[in-house]
C-alpha cells in the first residue's frame, strides 16, 4: 500500500509531465504555423530548406570543365576526323572509304553510349559526335571528291535527308536536346570545310529542317536558333567564295539560286515560329525573329547589289512586305504582343533601309519623313510602343540628313516639324506600371526635342547671318505657342532651352560683335517676345486659380 507522501510525489511527478507536454504542444503548434511562409511560398514552388536560403554560386571552373570543354573537344575531334577523311582516304578503295568512316562514326556513338551509363550527359555529347561524323560520310559519299562513290546528287540527297530523318528521331526518343543539338550543329559546320556549292546549301537545309522539328514538337530553343546561325553563315561563306555555286552559269541565274535558299530560310523558320508563338518564351521568339531578318536582309541586299543593284530597292520593299505579313500572321495567332511589334517594327526599319536605294537629296528627305510619319502614326492603331520609336528614330534621320541639304529645305523642315507634333499627339502607348500621364513622357520629350530642332534649324535657315540668335528666340517663340495649343508642357520646355541658348549667345557673342542697327532689332524683339509669353503664363495661372 501507497502511503500518503509517495501518492503525493506520484501526483507531483504526473502534474510536471502534463506541463511539459502542453509546453510542447504548444511550441509545435507555433511551428506549424509558422512553417508554410518558411517553406511554401506559392503552391507548387518547391520547399526552402535552411541549406537552400542562400542559392549556391556556379563553380567557374567547374562549369568551363565540365560543359565548354566537352563541347569544345568533341568539335575539334569531329573536326580532325572530317579533315582526315577528306585529304587521306581517298588512298583508299572505294568499300574501305565507306567502311573506315561509318566504322569510326559507329565506334564514336557506342563509345558514347557507354559512357553515357556513368556520365550521362558527357557520354551523350560523344554521341552526338558520333551521329555527326556518320552525317558527314554520308555527306562526303558525293561532295568530296576523295571520297567520292556516288555520282547521283538525287540518290545522295535523299540518303543525307534519311539521315536527317535518323537524327531526329533518335534525338527525339532520347528526349536529349544535347545529342540534338550536337549532332546537328556539327553537321551544319563540317559542310563548310570545303567548297560550298548548292549541293552544299540542299543538305544545310535539309539539317535546319530537322532543327525546326524540335522547335515545333518539343518547343526546344537552342538547337534551331544555333541551325538558324549555321544556315546563314554557310551562305555567308558561299558568298565571299564567287563562282562555285553555279559554275558557268549566268550571273542572273545564280543571284536567282541565292535568293531562292534566302527565301527558302526565311520561310522556314518564320513558319517554324508562327505554328505555335505561344508556346515560345518571348525572348526566343524575339531572337528567331532578329536573326531571321538579318540573314535574310543582309545577305540578299549584298547579293542583289552586287549583281543588280538597280533591283536592291525592290528587293528590300517585298522583305519589309514579307515581314509585315508576318505581323499580320502573328496577332491571328494570337502571339505575344512583343513578338507582332517586333515585326511591325522590322517592316518600317526595311522599308527606311530601302529608300537609299531609290531616292536621293530632297526626295529621300521626304521619303523617311513618310515613313517615320506613318510608323509613328500606326504605332497609336496597334499600342506599340517600339513602333512608335522606330517611327520618331526614322524622323531623326530625315533630320539629320536634312541638314545637308540645301533644295527644298525649308519645306523638308516644316514637314518634319508636323510630323514630329503629329506622332507625338498619336503616341498614347501606355507603359506597364506607370500612371497614364506619366507614361508617355520620354516619347513625348523626344518628340518635343525633335520639333525643336526642327524649328531652329528652320528659322535659322531664313534668318540673316548676323541675327542667327533672333532666329533661335523665334524658334522658341512658336515652340511656346505649340505647347500652349496643344497643352503639352515638354515643348514649353523646350522652347525654355532653346530660349536659355539663345540668351547665352546674346549675352556672350551678339552684344559685342552685332552691328547697333541688329543689336536693337534683337533686344526689343527679345524684350517682346519674353513679355507675351510671361503674359500667356499669367493668364493661364489665373484659369486654374
Amino acid at each position: 500500500m501507497v502511503d500518503e507522501g509517495e501518492g503525493q510525489e506520484l501526483r507531483d511527478t504526473v502534474k510536471r509531465l502534463e506541463a511539459t507536454v502542453a509546453a510542447l504542444e504548444a511550441r509545435l503548434a507555433k511551428l506549424e504555423a509558422r512553417e508554410p511562409s518558411r517553406s511554401v511560398a506559392e503552391p507548387g514552388s518547391p520547399a526552402v530548406t535552411p541549406s537552400a536560403v542562400a542559392p549556391e554560386q556556379r563553380d567557374l571552373e567547374a562549369h568551363v570543365g565540365t560543359y565548354w570543354l566537352s563541347r569544345l573537344g568533341i568539335v575539334a575531334l569531329i573536326v580532325g576526323i572530317a579533315y582526315l577523311i577528306t585529304y587521306h582516304f581517298g588512298e583508299l578503295g572505294v568499300l574501305a572509304r565507306v567502311g573506315a568512316g561509318y566504322l569510326l562514326s559507329a565506334g564514336l556513338g557506342a563509345f558514347g553510349l557507354w559512357l553515357a551509363r556513368r556520365h550521362q550527359l558527357f557520354g551523350r555529347i560523344v554521341f552526338g559526335g558520333g551521329l555527326a561524323l556518320a552525317y558527314f560520310v554520308t555527306y562526303a559519299l558525293h561532295f568530296i571528291p576523295a571520297v567520292r562513290v556516288i555520282d547521283s546528287e538525287v540518290l545522295a540527297l535523299v540518303l543525307l535527308a534519311g539521315f536527317v530523318v535518323a537524327i531526329v528521331t533518335i534525338a527525339h526518343r532520347m528526349q536529349s536536346e544535347t545529342v540534338a543539338g550536337i549532332a546537328l550543329f556539327l553537321g551544319l559546320h563540317t559542310g563548310m570545310l570545303s567548297d560550298i556549292t548548292a549541293f552544299t546549301l540542299l543538305s544545310t537545309t535539309l539539317l535546319a529542317t530537322g532543327a525546326l522539328f524540335f522547335l515545333v514538337r518539343n518547343r526546344w530553343v537552342i538547337v534551331p536558333l544555333s541551325s538558324l546561325v549555321a544556315v546563314y553563315s554557310t551562305h555567308v561563306v558561299w558568298a565571299v567564295r564567287t563562282g562555285h555555286m553555279a559554275p558557268g552559269a549566268p550571273e542572273s541565274d545564280r543571284l536567282f539560286l541565292s535568293l531562292a535558299f534566302l527565301t527558302l530560310y526565311f520561310l522556314l523558320f518564320s513558319v517554324a515560329l508562327l505554328v505555335r508563338p505561344r508556346d515560345l518564351p518571348v525572348r526566343a521568339s524575339l531572337a528567331f525573329t532578329l536573326l531571321n531578318w538579318v540573314g535574310l536582309t543582309s545577305l540578299g541586299a549584298y547579293e542583289v547589289s552586287q549583281e543588280q543593284h538597280s533591283r536592291l530597292f525592290s528587293f528590300l520593299l517585298v522583305v519589309a512586305v514579307a515581314h509585315g505579313a508576318g505581323a499580320a500572321v502573328s496577332r491571328l495567332q494570337r502571339a505575344p504582343a512583343a513578338l507582332t511589334h517586333t515585326y511591325l517594327a522590322l517592316t518600317a526599319v526595311t522599308f527606311a533601309l530601302a529608300m537609299p536605294a531609290h531616292y536621293e537629296d530632297v526626295a529621300l528627305v521626304a521619303a523617311w519623313t513618310v515613313t517615320g510619319l506613318v510608323a509613328g502614326l500606326a504605332a497609336r492603331g496597334v499600342e506599340s510602343q517600339v513602333l512608335g520609336a522606330v517611327g520618331v528614330l526614322i524622323l531623326y534621320v530625315a533630320l539629320g540628313a536634312c541638314e545637308w541639304e540645301t533644295p527644298g529645305r525649308l519645306t523638308l523642315l516644316t514637314g518634319l516639324v508636323v510630323a514630329f507634333v503629329l506622332v507625338e499627339r498619336g503616341g498614347t502607348v501606355r507603359v506597364a506600371g506607370l500612371p497614364a500621364p506619366e507614361a508617355r513622357l520620354p516619347f513625348t520629350a523626344i518628340c518635343a526635342v525633335g520639333a525643336g530642332l526642327s524649328l531652329v534649324a528652320l528659322v535659322g535657315a531664313r534668318m540673316p547671318e548676323g541675327l542667327v540668335t533672333l532666329g533661335w528666340v523665334i524658334a522658341a517663340f512658336l515652340l511656346f505657342g505649340v505647347g500652349f495649343a496643344v497643352r503639352e508642357r515638354w515643348y514649353r520646355l523646350a522652347a525654355l532651352a532653346v530660349l536659355g541658348l539663345a540668351l547665352g549667345r546674346l549675352v556672350l557673342l551678339d552684344v559685342a560683335k552685332l552691328p547697333a542697327d541688329q543689336r536693337v532689332l534683337t533686344f526689343i524683339l527679345l524684350g517682346v517676345m519674353l513679355l507675351v509669353v510671361s503674359y500667356t503664363y499669367t493668364r493661364l495661372r489665373d484659369r486654374r486659380g
